[in-house]
Parts: structure tokens; C-alpha cells; sequence
């Protein structure tokens, strides 16, 4: 066979701009991941002999944090019972099931099983709400920081409702400050806990906000006008720390439940980001037309994952145990993070974190903003703040600003998933030494 080397061929053709190789308006519109920029910088300064203490990793490291020995068991199991064909569109039967039973027995909400949707993870499920609910034109709202939701609006053209928060309301909107998009939103996004901020929703304030959009909605039915929903991302609802409620709209507000999509998954409470199976709960209308439009995509949670799933949701005595494992040891390292820029705050430097509250993040302000490097050159935004603290401490975190923030807040997320507690012992040394060569 005569062999042919295209690479000529793609070179030229690729001096061509991007509209006119016929690349959509909505593929030149999405951005990449902005973290996988960073990973590339932490690679790079690694590649240089120096270490590096990687905070910016929403993921874990199975040397840290393996998933449950029954997990792993079923998955095996399933595939050498030969359950390696395609799934049902809209999940495994005992899958959904298990969730349904979840619902009931940990959040006291009784859902039909066709209310349960299974798929390749959370992220499928986020993209299915967009793709159900949204038309291109339609308004969705979220709070800023956010997590991808401003890249999912540009997947299916929706216009962006983007509200800022701050450290006051652990960076999540107040009622009244959706208020003001409730009559012409399509669909308002909350996730808690929170990533990329580690922190938990005020059961007082989704209540507000719930019974807000159950009343539009009811303005809504006397003209007409389609129904607003909710898409509440809870998959880091089992790291929810001792003392901190992990609330959802429903049990707060029952007449909540014809307008709620919930997104959840093993991905964060299991450590088992790369096993993908995801759920969605919510109407029955909305969740089929979800499945039909995953079926299209092809976004099946593998089988055996599936109802090595199932099994392990409905042991409650392994649920219980690993749980509580992983959340001493994830809270654990937050708490020595925080302790050590808590310990840098006190000897008088421009830095502070808030209490760890869920999830794997630790929320953390360093502000060296207007400070001269030993070089002579000036830190002016929070992009300089992450290059200098990973070049000059081997320090590696992420700014909000890679959460759809525009504005330079001096806030950036820690994640303590792929590293070890004598990993974060390092950081006050670390930062403190940094900090100390700055005029």
C-alpha cells in the first residue's frame, strides 16, 4: 500500500482563519479550559527540577484517595459477568433505582424512577439541562464565580445573566440580586457546596431564592409565559463538612419540584472523577427529553460502572464508612492550609481564607497586588500573582478570574485532592518566603 503524508496538506490549509476553514461561530466562540493553561505552566516549571505544591487540581490522586473497595470490586465483577454492551439510553434499571432510594433515604425526597436519569458523569447532565431548556436567545443566570457555565452558554447560545458575588455571602447570589432577571430568565444555575470556593448555601438564603422562582412561575402560568427552572449542582454534597447543612431547594420549598434539575454524581463523594456516572433527578418530561438528547450523543455511563454504582449505593453501612473517611481526610488538609495562611495573616500579611465549609477547595486572598518583584517588576493583576507564586515558591493555584470573572479580586482557589497532608505543611514556609521578597 502506497503510503501518502498528509501533514503538507493540513499545514497549508491551516494558515487559513478559522471562519474561513469553515470552523461554526460557535466552536471559533468556546474558549478552552482556562486551568489546563495553568497545568501547562506547572509542567513546565516541574520539567525544571523544582517542586511544586499543585493546589489547582479539581480531581484526586488514587495515591491519596482511592475509591471504595466495593466500587472497584463491582466494576470487575460486572465484567466478568460479560455486562459490557450498551446500556439503556436512560440508564441501568438497578442504577436508577439506587438513586431513587438515595434521594428518599438522604434527602427525604421521594422521586418516580423515571424521574432518574444516569450518564457519563455530572457533566453530561449540565450540558442536557442547556441543551433541554434553553433555546439560543434565552437568559440563563448565574453567580460569579461559576464553574464552565459561561462556557455552556455559548454552546447552546444563550445570553449570559452574570451576577457577581463576594466573600460577604460566601460568593453566592442573595435573592435580590436575581430578582432582577427572574421575569425574562429561562434558567437560574447554583452549585453547592461551591467550586471553585469551597463553600456552602445558607439554607435561609435558597429558600429566598426558591420561593422567588416558585411564585414567578406562578405569574408566569396566568400569562402564558414558559416556566423558569433551576438547575441545582450538588455534586459535592457528601463532602459537606460537620456543622455546615448541605440544603436543596425542594425539601426547602416542595412546590420547587416541577421547575428542579439536580446534578449529581460518584465523580467528588467517591473520589472516582475518572469512572463516570453521573445522575440527574428531576420532572419527568424534562429528564426524558434529557436521555433523548445524551442518546444522540452517546453519553452512556459505561455498564459495569453502572451497577457496580447501584451496589455501592445501597450498602449504606460502606456508604457511611467511606464518607466519613474521605471527609477527615480531605478537611484535613484544608484545615492546614487554612491554619497556615491563617498564621501568615497574623504575622501582618495581605492574606486571609475563609473556614472550609465542603467539597475540596479552600477559598484564599492574597493580595500583592502593587508590589515590586526582585527583578523591579511591578504585580499588577491577578494573573502576575499566580506566576509569581508558582515561579518563586512553587506554589500552583487558580484565580477566580479562570471562574468567568473579568475583574481582578485577589481570590483564588486551593484544591487539595492529588495532594498529601505533609504536601500542604509546606505552604506558609512556601508563601511566607515568597512574600517576604516583595517591596
Amino acid at each position: 500500500m502506497q503510503k501518502i503524508d498528509v501533514s503538507s496538506f493540513l499545514s497549508e490549509s491551516q494558515k487559513e482563519s478559522a471562519q474561513a476553514r469553515g470552523i461554526s461561530s460557535m466552536a471559533r466562540s468556546l474558549v478552552g479550559s482556562e486551568i489546563l493553561k495553568i497545568a501547562n505552566d506547572v509542567r513546565a516549571i516541574q520539567a525544571k527540577g523544582q517542586a511544586v505544591l499543585n493546589l489547582t487540581v479539581g480531581d484526586f490522586d488514587p495515591k491519596e484517595f482511592r475509591v471504595p473497595e466495593l466500587l472497584a470490586q463491582g466494576i470487575t465483577q460486572a465484567i466478568q459477568a460479560g455486562q459490557t454492551n450498551y446500556p439503556p439510553s436512560s440508564g441501568m434499571q438497578e442504577a436508577r433505582v439506587a438513586v431513587k432510594e438515595l434521594f428518599e433515604e438522604r434527602l427525604g425526597l421521594s422521586y418516580p424512577v423515571d424521574s432518574v436519569l444516569i450518564a457519563g458523569g455530572a457533566r453530561p447532565m449540565i450540558a442536557g439541562t442547556y441543551y433541554a431548556l434553553v433555546d439560543r436567545g434565552d437568559r440563563v443566570v448565574y453567580s460569579l464565580p461559576s464553574w464552565n457555565n459561561n462556557h455552556y452558554c455559548t454552546l447552546v447560545g444563550a445570553e449570559k445573566a452574570e451576577v457577581p458575588t463576594t466573600a460577604a455571602t460566601g460568593f453566592f447570589p442573595r435573592v435580590e440580586d436575581l430578582e432582577p432577571h427572574l421575569k425574562t430568565a429561562r434558567l437560574i444555575c447554583l452549585n453547592t457546596p461551591q467550586n471553585p470556593t469551597g463553600t456552602a448555601m445558607e439554607p435561609g438564603a435558597l429558600r429566598k431564592i426558591s420561593t422567588a422562582i416558585v411564585a414567578e412561575n406562578k405569574r408566569r402560568k396566568t400569562v402564558g409565559q414558559p416556566a423558569l427552572y433551576l438547575m441545582f449542582d450538588q455534586v459535592y454534597w457528601m463532602l459537606t463538612f460537620d456543622g455546615v447543612t448541605h440544603a436543596n431547594p425542594v425539601s426547602l420549598v416542595p412546590e420547587m419540584a416541577p421547575y428542579t434539575i439536580f446534578v449529581d454524581g460518584i465523580s467528588k463523594g467517591f473520589a472516582a472523577t475518572g469512572l463516570r456516572v453521573g445522575w440527574a433527578v428531576g420532572p419527568t418530561d424534562v429528564i426524558a427529553r434529557m436521555s433523548a438528547i445524551l442518546t444522540h450523543i452517546g453519553a452512556w455511563a459505561p455498564k459495569p460502572e453502572q451497577l457496580a454504582t447501584a451496589q455501592l449505593l445501597r450498602n449504606r453501612t460502606a456508604v457511611d464508612a467511606y464518607l466519613s473517611d474521605i471527609k477527615r481526610e480531605v478537611l484535613a488538609r484544608l484545615a492546614i492550609l487554612s491554619r497556615g495562611i491563617d498564621s501568615l495573616q497574623a504575622k501582618g500579611f495581605d492574606v486571609e481564607t475563609i473556614a472550609p465549609q465542603g467539597a475540596i477547595y479552600l477559598s484564599l486572598r492574597i493580595d500583592i497586588s502593587g508590589k515590586k518583584k526582585a527583578n523591579g517588576e511591578w504585580i499588577k493583576t491577578d494573573e502576575d500573582i499566580r506566576k509569581y507564586l508558582l515561579e518563586e515558591a512553587g506554589i500552583a493555584i487558580v484565580p477566580f478570574t479562570a471562574f468567568g470573572l473579568t475583574q481582578d479580586t485577589q481570590w483564588f482557589r486551593a484544591s487539595v485532592g492529588a495532594v498529601s497532608k505533609a504536601d500542604c505543611e509546606s505552604i506558609a514556609a512556601r508563601l511566607g518566603d515568597a512574600l517576604k521578597k516583595l517591596q
